[in-house]
């Protein structure tokens, strides 16, 4: 079996300390508004080489650079 990049949209929780990899800002947690980011498990030659966080907006204007989130 040969591992893909995946993404998967999950809310952000509060103590989040990921940083958007298509903008740079911080994914930030805020009580008043139900926030979702989307983490992306990435593999390289499908082996596992990192995890990327985005805002939702900054994924989708992204192009969903792995495929559409679950």
């Amino acid at each position: 079996m040969v591992w893909k990049s995946r993404a998967v949209t999950r809310p952000v929780e509060a103590g989040n300390s990921a940083v958007c990899a298509a903008c740079d800002e911080p994914v930030k947690f805020a009580a008043r508004n139900k926030a979702f980011q989307v983490i992306c498990n990435v593999y390289e030659n499908g082996v596992w080489d990192r995890v990327e966080h985005f805002h939702a907006e900054c994924y989708a204007a992204a192009g969903e650079p792995y495929g559409t989130a679950a």
